[in-house]
């Protein structure tokens, strides 16, 4: 399935909009990881513990997207837009969605 942030696909036209497809995950901080940040945060740098959860949790919210539009019959997926929100303290909800259409090859 195709994805992309644009509201075309070059060389395809859309011959269908489907409808919103979306994929959501929440991730929680865990202890270990914590105590890693609490480190780095004194010398400063990349938080790569917190770096690698966000890459999953952004993997994942993707792949339940293009599950939610292959549901619905889709062929692509147009203007995917990521959107990230506290739910608690320490735990963060990461929702990927887009337009969910049908396409044509260009002739």
């Amino acid at each position: 399935m195709i994805i992309t942030s644009t509201d075309y696909i070059a060389g395809y036209e859309i011959v269908q909009m489907v409808d919103v497809a979306r994929g959501s995950t929440v991730r929680a901080r865990s202890v270990g990881r914590d105590i890693g940040a609490v480190f780095k945060n004194f010398i400063g740098g990349e938080i790569s513990e917190y770096t690698r959860l966000m890459s999953g949790a952004r993997e994942e919210a993707i792949d339940r997207m293009l599950a939610d539009a292959d549901r619905m019959g889709a062929d692509a997926v147009i203007n995917v837009r990521f959107m990230t929100t506290a739910v608690m303290q320490g735990a963060s909800e990461i929702l990927a969605y887009g337009t969910a259409v049908k396409i044509r090859k260009k002739s």
